[in-house]
C-alpha cells in the first residue's frame, strides 16, 4: 500500500528520503538499506523463520486435514478442529509480531526516516490496515477466515462486501501494510525489510492457496448439479 503523493517530508528531518528516485528502482538506496541491517542477527533471523513459517502451517494442516478429516476427526466436528487449527494461527501470529516488534529493536534506526512526519505516515497506513483485517475478520467470520472452506464448512455465496470489494485478499494486504506501517513508525530498515519478507510470504500463499480454494468450490457446484 504506498503512500500518496499528498504527504511531503521536511527537508531538515527527512532529507534523506529526498535523494531517493521514486520512478524506478534505486539500487543504492537497497544497498544502504540493507547496510543498516545486520541479517545475521538472531532476532532478524527467527522473525524471517516465524513469517515464513505461519502460511507455510496453515496450508500444509489444512491442506492435509481436506484429504484426511483427521482432526475433524479427532476433535468430534469440522467447526470445532477449524477453531482449534483458528486459535493455533491466531497464537502463532502473536509470536510473529512479537518476533518482529524484537527484530526492530536490536537493529539501529533509520535517522532518515526517524522525524514526525513518518511516523504519522507509519500510523495511518497501521490504521488503514487494521481497517482491512478488521472489516475482512467481520465479513468472512471466524471459520471464513480460519480456512473452513479446507474443513467442508463452506459458504453459500463469495463474499463481495467491503474489503473484497475494493481489494482481493485484503487480510493478507491488510495484514502486510500494519506491519509497513510498524516499520516507519519505528523508522527501521530492518522492518521495512521484514515487511518485504511478509507481502512475500503472503503472495506465495495466494499462489497456492487461491487455485485450491477454487477447485473445493468447484468440486462443490459439481456435485449439486449432479443431484
Amino acid at each position: 500500500m504506498a503512500p500518496g503523493d499528498a504527504w511531503r517530508f521536511p527537508r531538515e528531518c527527512c532529507g534523506a528520503l529526498g535523494q531517493l528516485d521514486y520512478s524506478e528502482v534505486d539500487v543504492g538506496a537497497m544497498a544502504r538499506l540493507f547496510g543498516y541491517v545486520d541479517v545475521t542477527d538472531g532476532a532478524f533471523a527467527a522473525a524471517v523463520l516465524c513469517i515464513a513459517f505461519n502460511p507455510l502451517f496453515w496450508n500444509v494442516v489444512a491442506r492435509w486435514e481436506h484429504k484426511t478429516r483427521a482432526l475433524s476427526s479427532a476433535l468430534g466436528s469440522p467447526r470445532t478442529a477449524c477453531y482449534c487449527l483458528g486459535t493455533v494461527i491466531l497464537l502463532l501470529n502473536c509470536v510473529r509480531s512479537h518476533c518482529f516488534t524484537e527484530a526492530m529493536k536490536s537493529q539501529p534506526r533509520l535517522e532518515g526516516l526517524d522525524c514526525r512526519w513518518t511516523y504519522l505516515l507509519g500510523l495511518a497506513i497501521l490504521a488503514v490496515g487494521t481497517v482491512f483485517v478488521i472489516s475482512s475478520f467481520l465479513a468472512l467470520g471466524f471459520v471464513g477466515t480460519f480456512l473452513g472452506d479446507y474443513f467442508g464448512i463452506l459458504m453459500e455465496a463469495k463474499v463481495t462486501s467491503f474489503p473484497f470489494s475494493v481489494l482481493d485478499n485484503p487480510m493478507y494486504w491488510g495484514s502486510t501494510a500494519v506491519y509497513l506501517g510498524w516499520a516507519l513508525m519505528h523508522a527501521s530498515p530492518a522492518g521495512l525489510l521484514l515487511t518485504a519478507v511478509v507481502a512475500i510470504s503472503y503472495t506465495i500463499a495466494v499462489l497456492y492457496e487461491g487455485p485450491f480454494t477454487e477447485e473445493i468450490y468447484r468440486q462443490k457446484q459439481k456435485g449439486a448439479k449432479s443431484k
